[in-house]
């Protein structure tokens, strides 16, 4: 069997089972006068497509991920010859993320590494939700992210590489970012990602801080399904970083009972902000975007 056949399985399995959840299992929540004063569920998981959304995992939860990205779907390395990407793979990430406390919580994961220009990386975050939005007196909710990610590759014996490491801390990069979202008409919902990506060694014709916009829509098709939209615009020097393209990403959100299951479409190759940010390289328009994945399953503590 091959992945097409595999990967079309799953995704016909995983809307089955959420038709027999929506029948069977789910019920409407039931707020208090006080709970319903706040705006729930502004995006169904963590994460808006690549970037992370105001979301935070509750108290005591603790999910795992899977995540994979494929080749690119056309251009000259896709098409019907490598299955529309699906025969690569440019990266795939594992990780853990738990619920300190309902506004607080953190993540550990470990990927592949696309190569451009890393392998090989350890992942962590701490992910605070500071304001929630609510009906009469707050707009909009607010969650900072801070992220870092490090390299144990082989370094490369070509001074010139950006693997080269002269030193250990050159292995590393951190990112920061506030997520200002809205939720409008319990459908409708709106990011603003202003974002800071910072790393210890870069090449020549690169530069350690870049600053960046990360804007994203968000449609709840109902309460199972949303459809996501995320763009980063990188903010830098005119005459540096010329083969670097910004972040484009649709994706597709569906949620079951303790499964949250993405479908999505990207030019980006490589997994959190301190990659997908500054090391995009890929096309839109050559047909440099690719399939990707990710399944979430949720153990809630008792």
């Amino acid at each position: 069997m091959n992945k097409l056949t595999l990967f079309l399985v799953f995704v016909i399995s995983s809307i089955v089972i959420t038709a027999q959840e929506d029948s069977i299992i789910y019920r409407e929540p039931v707020f208090t006068e006080e709970e319903s004063n706040e705006i729930e569920d502004t995006y169904l998981s963590t994460r808006i497509v690549n970037g992370h959304s105001i979301e935070t995992l509750k108290k005591g939860t603790l999910e795992f991920r899977i995540e994979h990205r494929f080749g690119d779907a056309a251009g000259e390395l896709g098409g019907i010859n490598t299955l529309y990407g699906l025969d690569n793979a440019t990266d795939i990430r594992f990780a853990f993320e738990y619920g300190i406390t309902n506004n607080l919580m953190i993540g550990v994961g470990r990927s592949r590494g696309s190569g451009t220009p890393y392998s090989a990386l350890i992942d962590g975050f701490l992910k605070y939700r500071i304001l929630k939005q609510n009906k009469t007196s707050m707009p909009v909710s607010i969650t900072y992210v801070g992220t870092t990610s490090y390299s144990y590759m082989t370094a490369s014996s070509i001074a010139t590489e950006v693997s080269y490491f002269p030193k250990w801390y050159h292995r590393m990069a951190y990112s920061s970012q506030l997520n200002i979202a809205k939720k409008i008409y319990n459908k409708l919902s709106l990011a603003l990602i202003p974002t800071m990506v910072y790393r210890n060694y870069v090449a020549s014709d690169d530069e350690n801080l870049i600053y960046s916009i990360g804007t994203a829509v968000n449609y709840a098709i109902n309460s199972k399904v949303n459809i996501g939209i995320e763009y980063y615009n990188n903010l830098n020097e005119s005459k540096i970083r010329t083969t670097f393209k910004n972040s484009f990403s649709v994706g597709v959100d569906w949620i079951t009972f303790g499964h949250n299951f993405k479908v999505f479409l990207s030019n980006s190759e490589g997994f959190g902000e301190t990659q997908f940010i500054p090391y995009t390289n890929t096309d839109w328009s050559k047909g440099q975007f690719r399939i990707g994945f990710c399944v979430g399953r949720k153990y809630i503590k008792e």
